[in-house]
């Protein structure tokens, strides 16, 4: 590092301005924007002046108002030095001194000796001198040291040694010195140190420039005690950069796209590497260039690139996309402004698409098509144009559009593009026929999409020509007119020629025999038709008022068929309008009216109905017959106007009945058409609105249709109500049977022994003994009584685990035999209920005080037994308390 000198002369008398005229200081040879250079020193014998400082090459040195000249921007220093002025300007008195400044690079290192480089400069700290015996007083103006050097990734020895920081106070004072800031006593500590007692400052290992460029220190000096003898001084240490980072590419690989064709001098990409090293200097200054193309067809040299920004070019015509689609460029990027003997390098790879313009148009591989369509058919594609394009397929460049240029004036084909094939597909969109047209010859162009590329022009082999032939077809019988209008007078009668519908064949070309005629609609069955010519005949009286006709037409649908392969038909509808005749004659409505006894309130309104037409309707004439001789007598009519009239009493009171009143009502045919109408007339007596008060009694004998239905309808629901009836009782009986004992009726004991209401001899004609009937266990012993015994005549509530074991004592007589049966039947039947064998009614338990019935007539009772409890048991008792109570009567 070279030594940097700061001198300062003591000059005891004070002159306001610089204390030289010239001011050298030497620097490195690459200057930082905003690096700071230097201190001007400019002496002001009043401390009250605003200084302001300028230079004279502000674009490149800015000096600031401490006096501290700052590097504007960043630049290398020539060999020669570098001189520029710099002026200070009192802003009062607008007084101005000036200085010049002359730069000069730092020498490069040389073979001198480690000794001579290693010479360290000191730094002597700014020092203030009083003179007691004097208010005044004088003082050193504070400069900054010019920044401290030092190159990165020094190889030592560490520590290095770089400045000696000095007071000239330390003759009659023992100080300390130190040092502070970022690198010192700050993160990254430990950089710099300082020796506390000479004032020497080293370095403690290599600088790396990337991360750090510059070092801002503060140099210290205190006593023993600690209290500030100097004030500290700013020591910049600045990172000067080694090429030690090669370039590096943003991307290893670029894409890019240029369209063929493409004239010298287009841009295509730009490509950028980046160098950590100082962009200012020759370390990070990177130059590019081009190392290889692949392919190198059509030239080896079809593209350049800036070496200095990186932008690529084409330099070279030929770039054609159906030749080549893609090339590949190796690029190298290399600092030290490209010096290929000290530069860094490194590659990256651009990849350039050749993008497709039209510069082919699309060519037909035939001259001539040929198709066929059927006649009649339409959405049918009758031939395929086959087109080649050598764009790239499925581009705007490839694509192909078709269009007619001529043979198809009225429009019946289109064509449309297949976009996989791109083939062209004529299709028929209007049927043809024929019998018209046997052939068409189209001209048909391509195109694509886009444009073709400027100075292209379209080949012949664009433009082609289709033939399509139309096959002859079976066309359908076809009636004229359809629809045909006949009009027709209505009541024409059967077996009249009406008119003749045929039809024609459109087929001229093919041989057919003669067409044949059906009938397809005939609603009402009035027509039939000729199958050979089409004479359309009556079969039944036409009649306009029918149902089938509406607004007096009548529509019939009529076939046509021919022989041909296969056989085609057509339909035509044949119209008659009917005219009308007088042939209905005008009827009154309403047939039924009510109307008071009395002449006043009793006018009713009737209508005559025609179903003819104008001019064979009304206006009506309204007129009572002659006969019977008491309708005109009793009654008057009124015509009030062509449709209506007025029917009243003509004399004062008239019994109130049922009256059928004759009206003849002649319309304004010609000839006219006359009628005689019944008028059901209610006669009734009215209150003072005119209502009926008395209908009851002129209800009509007769009943109406309605009324009739209505008590049929009753009828026959009450018949199916009956019938249901019988039906559920007949099957209420065959389940009451399914339910019975299959035993014989005669053997049924329950048949002798079920009667309550007995009042004949009693046990006197019985032959058999009562006493069998007695409960099996008052006779039994008391001792073989089984436990659980239940009544038997009742539905068991719980189930028990068996049933339980009945008394098999033997009884004699027929009666006790059919016990003992009926017994074990259902102790041996564990699904048979108790109760469908032996039924007991009002069993009391053992010992009853009431005993057995038998014992009424036994000799053991005689006439000891005393009844009169029977008069307590209540009025089904007191047949038997009269019996057999009251002593002996």
């Amino acid at each position: 590092q070279a030594p940097i000198k700061a001198t300062c002369e003591e000059d005891m008398s004070c002159k306001t301005g610089f204390p030289e005229d010239v001011h050298s200081a030497v620097v490195s040879r690459s200057v930082h924007g905003g690096q700071p250079l230097l201190n001007v020193r400019f002496r002001s014998c009043d401390g009250n002046k605003k200084i302001h400082f300028g230079s004279s090459e502000p674009e490149d040195f800015r000096v600031a108002e401490d006096g501290v000249v700052y590097a504007e921007r960043s630049f290398q220093l020539s060999a020669e030095p570098t001189e520029f002025v710099v002026s200070a300007q009192d802003k009062e008195t607008q007084q101005e001194w000036q200085m010049r400044v002359k730069l000069t690079p730092e020498p490069a290192f040389t073979g001198a000796s480690e000794k001579d480089q290693r010479k360290i400069e000191d730094i002597i700290f700014p020092w203030q001198q009083y003179k007691h015996s004097s208010p005044l007083k004088r003082q050193k103006r504070d400069w900054v040291i010019p920044p401290i050097n030092l190159p990165e990734n020094s190889k030592g020895p560490f520590p290095q040694e770089l400045v000696r920081i000095r007071s000239d106070r330390d003759k009659s004072l023992s100080l300390r010195y130190s040092v502070t800031g970022p690198g010192a006593d700050q993160p990254p500590t430990g950089i710099f140190i300082i020796n506390p007692i000479s004032g020497q400052l080293s370095v403690t290992k290599p600088l790396d420039r990337e991360q750090i460029a510059s070092f801002h220190l503060r140099a210290h000096a205190v006593d023993v005690n600690g209290n500030q003898v100097e004030n500290p001084i700013d020591i910049v240490i600045n990172v000067i950069d080694m090429n030690d980072n090669r370039p590096e590419f943003l991307h290893q690989v670029w894409n890019g796209t240029v369209p063929e064709g493409s004239k010298p001098g287009t841009y295509v990409m730009t490509v950028t590497a980046i160098d950590a090293d100082d962009p200012n200097a020759q370390n990070g200054m990177l130059r590019y260039r081009i190392l290889s193309q692949a392919p190198s067809s059509p030239s080896p040299n079809m593209f350049t690139i800036n070496n200095e920004t990186g932008d690529i070019i084409t330099v070279a015509a030929g770039l054609d996309r159906e030749k080549v689609q893609q090339y590949t460029l190796i690029i190298q990027a290399t600092d030290m402004e490209g010096n290929p003997t000290y530069g860094l390098s490194n590659t990256a790879t651009a990849v350039i698409a050749v993008t497709d313009v039209n510069d082919n148009p699309p060519e037909f591989t035939a001259m001539t098509f040929y198709g066929e369509v059927p006649e009649n058919r339409v959405d049918v594609i009758v031939a395929n144009l086959t087109v080649t394009d050598k764009d790239q397929p499925h581009t705007p460049a490839w694509n192909a559009m078709y269009r007619m240029t001529g043979g198809d004036p009225t429009g019946r084909f289109t064509i449309l593009t297949d976009p996989n094939s791109n083939d062209g597909l004529v299709t028929v969109v209007k049927p043809i026929d024929f019998e018209t047209n046997r052939l068409f010859v189209l001209t048909v162009a391509a195109e694509n999409q886009v444009p073709l590329a400027k100075g292209i022009q379209h080949p012949p082999q664009s433009t082609a020509t289709v033939s399509i032939t139309v096959i002859d077809v079976n066309e359908s019988p076809y009636f004229v007119p359809n629809p045909k209008l006949v009009r027709q007078e209505e009541g024409l009668l059967a077996g009249s020629m009406l008119t003749t519908f045929t039809a024609q064949d459109p087929d001229r070309y093919m041989q057919q025999t003669s067409l044949r005629y059906s009938k397809v609609s005939d609603p009402a069955n009035w027509l039939k038709i000729d199958p050979v010519n089409g004479q359309i005949t009556t079969t039944a009286v036409l009649d306009r008022e029918s149902i089938y006709v509406q607004n007096n037409m009548y529509n019939a649908t009529f076939l046509a068929s021919d022989n041909g392969i296969p056989p085609m038909s057509g339909t035509g509808t044949l119209q008659i309008y009917l005219l009308d005749i007088n042939d209905n004659a005008p009827q009154v409505h309403p047939k039924e009216a009510t109307t008071c006894e009395t002449l006043q309130p009793n006018a009713i309104n009737i209508t005559a109905v025609d179903p003819d037409i104008d001019p064979n309707a009304g206006p009506f004439a309204f007129e009572l017959p002659d006969t019977p001789a008491s309708i005109k007598r009793n009654w008057t009519i009124v015509r009030i106007s062509g449709d209506h009239a007025q029917l009243s009493l003509r004399i004062r009171f008239l019994e109130a009945g049922i009256y059928d009143v004759p009206i003849v009502i002649t319309d304004s045919g010609n000839p006219h058409a006359s009628s005689t109408s019944l008028l059901k007339v209610k006669v009734c007596q009215c209150d003072l609105n005119g209502d009926c008060t008395d209908v009851d009694r002129i209800v009509g004998a007769g009943l109406g249709t309605g009324a009739i239905i209505a008590i049929l309808l009753c009828i026959i629901i009450l018949l199916i109500l009956v019938l249901m009836f019988v039906v559920w009782m007949k099957r209420r009986d065959k389940e009451r049977q399914a339910k019975q004992l299959l035993i014989d009726p005669e053997d049924d004991v329950r048949d002798n022994i079920l009667k309550y209401d007995e009042e004949g001899g009693g046990e006197e004609d019985q032959d058999y003994d009562l006493s069998q009937l007695q409960q099996p266990d008052t006779v039994e012993p008391d001792a073989i009584k089984p436990v659980g015994i239940r009544r038997l005549d009742e539905r068991p509530i719980h189930a028990e685990p068996q049933y339980p074991v009945r008394s098999a004592a033997p009884h004699p007589g027929d009666i006790g035999d059919f016990i003992n049966e009926g017994l074990k039947a259902a102790d041996n039947d564990p699904t048979a209920p108790p109760y469908d064998s032996l039924l007991v009614f009002d069993y009391e338990g053992s010992g009853s005080t009431a005993g057995s019935l038998s014992s009424l007539n036994s000799s053991s009772s005689g006439g000891e037994q005393d009844y009169d409890y029977l008069n307590d048991w209540g009025p089904r008792f007191k047949k038997l308390a009269d019996m057999y109570g009251g002593g002996d009567d």
